[in-house]
């Protein structure tokens, strides 16, 4: 189905009616089917040049009337309006994706080599544990129980430390993203590329209710600014620099080096 709302295949007008697939639809697939496209030819590229490396992904699209906003990874995305901040992504870590993770390992347990748990428990457990009953959570928990701890319990965490120091085995900071397909955790032959997505979380804003003013800007940065900024610190600092600087060419990326800022009333990238 074009997005003009006309059909490829004879059989598509029954099967969109019945599914109730939108043309809003076909875009949020689209995103995600080059999100995976473009993980797979960074793989073929760093293997056939010898390199290694991986990286986030957050994309803005404007589109019939709609922006699209998908984020693979720790950057993020906000609206800043005169008198709101709009959220426009979430932020992939591995305690945000910690069931999916912990799953992926109960699943496939190999993919552990039998040197980490997938359990997740407060704190590292120590020898002196061993018999002793400890809080823990698994794949399909939400909340906390109690276990007996076994020698099993006492391997390097899946998922280890809170906030930014959290750690999937060890190594990485984030669970989505493009490329890493040769990481290993140091010392071993565990691959991390199982555990990463490339497939990016898509939101989805009505432009014509939302009814964009001159002064609305969306913000796009990776957790450089995060880290150190709140949403709200980052508008207050678009809100006062912008109106004094409107006849700045450079004025939608003279804050920060990290980041872009996008006129979503002009519906172009400074």
């Amino acid at each position: 189905m074009h997005l003009s709302g006309h059909c490829i295949r004879p059989s598509d007008p029954q099967f969109v009616e019945e599914k109730g697939i939108r043309a809003e639809d076909l875009v949020v697939g689209a995103l995600e089917s080059a999100f995976q496209e473009c993980d797979e030819v960074i793989g073929r590229e760093l293997e056939a040049s010898g390199q290694v490396g991986g990286c986030t992904a957050l994309v803005a699209v404007t589109l019939q009337g709609k922006l699209y906003v998908a984020n693979a990874g720790d950057s993020r995305a906000i609206l800043v309006r005169r008198d709101e901040v709009r959220p426009l992504s979430s932020e992939f870590t591995p305690e945000t994706e910690r069931q999916r993770i912990q799953q992926l390992a109960f699943l496939y347990p190999e993919l552990l080599a039998g040197e980490f748990t997938r359990l997740e428990f407060p704190r590292r457990l120590k020898g002196d544990d061993l018999g002793q009953k400890v809080l823990f959570r698994d794949h399909h928990m939400s909340g906390w129980s109690y276990k007996c701890v076994e020698q099993s319990d006492l391997k390097y965490p899946l998922i280890h430390g809170q906030g930014r120091q959290a750690r999937l085995l060890g190594t990485l900071a984030v669970s989505r993203g493009l490329g890493d397909h040769q990481l290993k955790v140091l010392d071993t032959n565990i691959q991390l590329k199982p555990f990463l997505l490339s497939v990016p979380q898509v939101t989805v804003l009505d432009m014509d209710q939302l009814e964009p003013q001159e002064e609305d800007v969306v913000v796009m940065a990776t957790d450089g600014l995060w880290d150190v900024l709140s949403n709200e610190q980052v508008a207050r600092l678009v809100r006062s620099f912008l109106p004094g600087n409107r006849e700045d060419p450079h004025r939608y990326y003279s804050c920060w080096g990290s980041a872009w800022a996008v006129g979503a009333s002009r519906n172009t990238k400074k």
